[in-house]
């Protein structure tokens, strides 16, 4: 790791000893490298996979033109972001395993859904059970290691921090060594209370159940919106973003405690993380943007979205995610709306009606007339004001 053969250097490298460093090197990383072998990978996709991603017939007519367009394009980004964290990320810090352990299997979840899809040359993958039943069971472990990272060092405990070298970023870098108070459970089995300073709603054993939704609708929010170019990447990337400033201000303890929220030792390196992801996704977009030479497919919307919901869970953050990603949220709300009333109203008068022209809701708009670009474009604009809003709530207190 690059990080830890020059961080020790006291001269230029010792810039190396800052997340905000090291968080814009992985941005730039992880784009070149997702660019530069960009054209490579396609290439290898399409060889392999002869038609491409199977289309579903959406009587939409600019839907059914992208067919044979390869899929499984997450590869790209999952590369480039591996470049990003292994250069520039601290690989001691335990949030940064937590992550990427969440990212990497629900990528893996994703891409096993791709290959029966391609492979079956079918819009049907892995059965919707099987996924939920995998993902809850990822999300469960990763919570579980949260909530004991949470314990170990709390938000109350004194430390000393050793020597600081510039200490608003100093202390981002580093995590209490000793005298570090007993795990308080209002903190590590507790949720964030919005707009309150650090009150914490104790869930105690709940907190890995309630860890386990957030990061499983958030997969699968992301996922509801993979459906036009560019249309996921962007957002996610503004998204990524915000939580990126968020996990760099809970993890120091001096913009922490003015800010009022709380204080999660060592989850500042998440910041890097996300940087590398931030890089990727518009190198992926490079690609992506319409007409898309590649879709990401659930090898990365899964993977994206299980990211996010890890990320919030682990900066105890996970209420901000309702509307950073509120983008995702309006689209996961479409299908369960439409689903559900769908099935009241043929219950009740034994003919479904709909409250969408079709769900997701980016699928309504193209019903209206609306031209894929203006789609996305327009939410785009959603997602920024979104991450804007949700950053803002970090002062509303």
């Amino acid at each position: 790791m690059l990080y830890e053969w020059l961080a020790a250097d006291s001269g230029f490298f010792n810039l190396l000893n800052y997340i905000t460093f090291r968080a814009g090197a992985a941005v730039v990383t992880a784009f070149l490298v997702t660019v530069v072998f960009g054209d490579v990978i396609i290439n290898m996709l399409r060889a392999r996979q002869g038609k491409g991603q199977p289309i579903r017939d959406l009587s939409l007519e600019a839907q059914m033109s992208k067919q044979g367009t390869p899929t499984m394009g997450g590869v790209l980004i999952w590369i480039g972001l591996l470049f990003g964290v292994l250069l520039w990320g601290n690989l001691t810090n335990p949030y940064v395993w937590v992550v990427l352990f969440v990212t990497l299997s629900y990528a893996m979840l994703g891409f096993l859904d791709d290959y029966a899809k391609v492979t079956k040359e079918s819009a049907e993958g892995v059965s919707a059970r099987a996924r939920l039943l995998i993902g809850f069971g990822i999300a469960a472990v990763a919570c579980a290691f949260v909530m004991g990272l949470h314990g170990a060092h709390t938000p109350a405990g004194h430390a000393e921090w050793g020597p600081l070298n510039g200490l608003a970023e100093q202390i981002a870098n580093l995590a209490p060594t000793t005298s570090v108070k007993p795990a308080d459970p209002a903190f590590s089995g507790g949720v964030a209370v919005p707009f309150v300073n650090n009150y914490f709603l104790p869930l105690g054993g709940f907190f890995i159940l309630f860890g386990m939704i957030v990061v499983v609708g958030s997969a699968n929010a992301v996922n509801f919106t993979d459906g036009l170019d560019g249309l996921a990447i962007v957002p996610m990337t503004f998204a990524a973003a915000a939580y990126a400033m968020i996990a760099y201000l809970t993890g120091n303890f001096v913009f922490a405690e003015y800010l009022g929220i709380q204080f999660a030792p060592g989850a500042g390196e998440i910041a890097v993380l996300l940087g590398a992801m931030i890089g990727a996704g518009m190198g992926f977009l490079w690609y992506n943007a319409y007409p898309a030479k590649v879709f990401m497919g659930d090898t990365g919307s899964l993977g994206l979205g299980g990211m996010l919901g890890i990320v919030a869970v682990a900066t105890k953050h996970e209420f901000a995610l309702v509307v950073i990603g509120g983008l995702f949220v309006l689209e996961a709300l479409s299908v369960m709306l439409q689903v559900g009333w769908f099935k009241i109203t043929k219950r009740l008068t034994g003919e479904g009606k709909r409250i969408f022209l079709m769900a997701p809701l980016h699928h309504h708009f193209q019903k209206k007339n609306w031209p894929e670009t203006r789609v996305v474009a327009r939410f785009w604009i959603l997602s920024v004001l979104f991450a804007l809003a949700g950053l803002a709530t970090l002062k509303l207190r």
